[in-house]
């Protein structure tokens, strides 16, 4: 039987003592180990930004120094390989941050959603960093529009819960993922603080992981927001396993 895995994520990469230099969380490193794989294929897919060089240049080079065969799909301005081949023949597949909101309008004309659900049933692994995150579930706050924050709700809903990134360094996030349990936008809301990613094994939060071992003392958490007796309840989901 086919695990279906997900790892949401406010990280996966860390600065490092160098300028401009990314080096793979702990979050990343999971989704690695979890392929099985002793020389995983990884897909980077950062159309939320564009698709955008320097992003991608910097992906490339974190990965220097880990035994991973490494690719990436891009749309802008054409597809640069067979969008369903080069998917499925992954192992991991890791989207990165931006708007949320162009993504999953691109995704929808290159039908590469419907690529990515049929790559989420065939076990290969999906994840990423905030609207990388927030892509996998039913919506959230998202900072696509502008500075003021607003709800997206046509997430790709692989995950059928909200999702709220950043949510201890981005003031509104918290007030309004709030707003959008206590209005029943949502169900259920998982958030992550920076650095934190929660493992989700078919649909189900398993296990909550930070990129740094030193995050825990830090207090790097995920949440759990949802309704229970007419009151928003938000439920701190500390570092380890679920379940």
């Amino acid at each position: 039987m086919v695990t279906r895995r997900i790892m949401a994520t406010s990280g996966g990469f860390l600065s490092t003592d160098r300028w401009d230099v990314m080096e793979p969380g702990e979050t990343f490193l999971r989704m690695l180990a979890l392929s099985g794989k002793e020389r995983p294929r990884v897909c980077f897919v950062l159309t939320a930004s564009g698709d955008n060089s320097g992003y991608l240049s910097k992906s490339y080079a974190a990965m220097s120094k880990l035994n991973c065969d490494v690719t990436h799909l891009q749309l802008f301005t054409q597809p640069n390989a067979p969008i369903k081949e080069h998917l499925l023949n992954s192992d991991v597949i890791w989207v990165g941050g931006g708007s949320v909101a162009n993504l999953l309008t691109l995704w929808k004309l290159h039908e590469v959603d419907a690529v990515l659900r049929e790559a989420y049933d065939n076990g290969v692994i999906l994840g990423g960093v905030s609207a990388g995150s927030l892509c996998w579930f039913q919506g959230g706050p998202t900072d696509s529009f502008g500075p003021e924050l607003r709800p997206i709700i046509n997430g790709l809903g692989f995950l059928p819960f909200g999702n709220a990134v950043h949510y201890d360094s981005e003031a509104q996030r918290r007030p309004m993922a709030h707003e959008l349990i206590e209005n029943e936008t949502f169900k259920r809301i998982y958030a992550t603080d920076d650095g934190v990613g929660i493992l989700f094994e078919n649909e189900i939060p398993v296990e909550v992981i930070t990129d740094r071992e030193s995050d825990e003392a830090n207090r790097k958490m995920a949440y759990l927001i949802e309704k229970i007796n007419g009151e928003v309840r938000e439920s701190p989901l500390a570092r380890g396993r679920l379940i």
